[in-house]
């Protein structure tokens, strides 16, 4: 049986679809600029449901270049029902585990230490209830204030526009998140983190989520092209190649995307996508 898409979920799809297209054109005329003709590679994959029935898919869009070592940009579209256990975990689900979930998932890894490695995520879910959720977080192997700084900035403006209590709410709850538990360090230097986003007004909150996308792609490819041709050591690099030992930790431990994705049968490979092509242990 096809699964129909109502209005509200197929203007999130469509959006997200659009905002993964701007990203990857700008990315792609990063490379460009740095004398590289690397380009995305795009891959579809289809969930089977464990009822049989069509379970929706993605597309993944995969990238290495002079710039991005490893950059991945991933959207979905899938539905079904979740595991009984499972289902007591996620909003709305214990009384109903039939669920719709549509989004856009991006981890760029950079081949110069000094460009900062982030993650951006935003997703519209439906179960007995429907919110958003997601966000955007810095990854710099070598911290740079100013990098830190333009990067929050931009991001609190998209929270001001939506809620006078968004930027403090949600990049202490990013803090909070992406904080190693076993380590005692933080993944990163920081953005934001939302959840259960329902107000009560969907248009409004479909209005912040595409808000934090177009923040993102306005920010950190100033970002990557201010620090893409800084020279770097040896040193520079190792220190890089540990930072993505951490953040390899978080994402196989305690990351909800990741989790969310083994529990509901998606792609391995596009899950795992946010893994580091290298990284090191000391």
């Amino acid at each position: 049986m096809t699964y129909v898409l109502d209005d509200q979920q197929t203007a999130a799809q469509t959006w997200f679809r659009t905002l993964r297209d701007s990203i990857c054109a700008e990315f792609e005329a990063i490379e460009r600029e740095a004398g590289s003709d690397a380009s995305f590679v795009r891959k579809a994959w289809d969930r089977p449901d464990p009822s049989g029935e069509p379970g929706g898919g993605g597309v993944m869009s995969q990238m290495t270049g002079k710039v991005f070592e490893k950059v991945g940009v991933n959207i979905s579209t899938v539905h079904g029902t979740f595991e009984p256990e499972f289902a007591k975990s996620i909003n709305g689900a214990a009384e109903d585990p039939r669920f719709f979930a549509t989004g856009i998932s991006l981890v760029a890894h950079m081949a110069n230490p000094h460009v900062p490695a982030v993650h951006m995520n935003t997703r519209f879910l439906v179960t007995t209830k429907r919110w958003f959720g997601g966000g955007a977080d810095l990854n710099p192997p070598l911290p740079r204030a100013e990098d830190t700084a333009d990067f929050k900035a931009r991001l609190k403006q998209a929270c001001d526009a939506h809620g006078a209590d968004y930027w403090d709410r949600y990049s202490a709850w990013c803090d909070e998140y992406f904080w190693i538990k076993h380590r005692g360090v933080s993944r990163g230097v920081g953005g934001i983190f939302y959840d259960h986003l329902d107000s009560g007004d969907w248009a409004k909150d479909f209005t912040f989520t595409q808000d934090v996308g177009r923040a993102f792609l306005d920010v950190y490819p100033k970002l990557v092209r201010r620090r893409m041709n800084e020279a770097w050591t040896e040193e520079d690099r190792m220190a890089q190649l540990r930072y993505r030992g951490l953040y390899a930790e978080f994402n196989l431990v305690w990351d909800r995307g990741t989790i969310f994705g083994l529990k509901t049968g998606g792609n391995i490979e596009a899950i795992l996508m946010s893994l580091p092509p290298l990284a090191a242990w000391a």
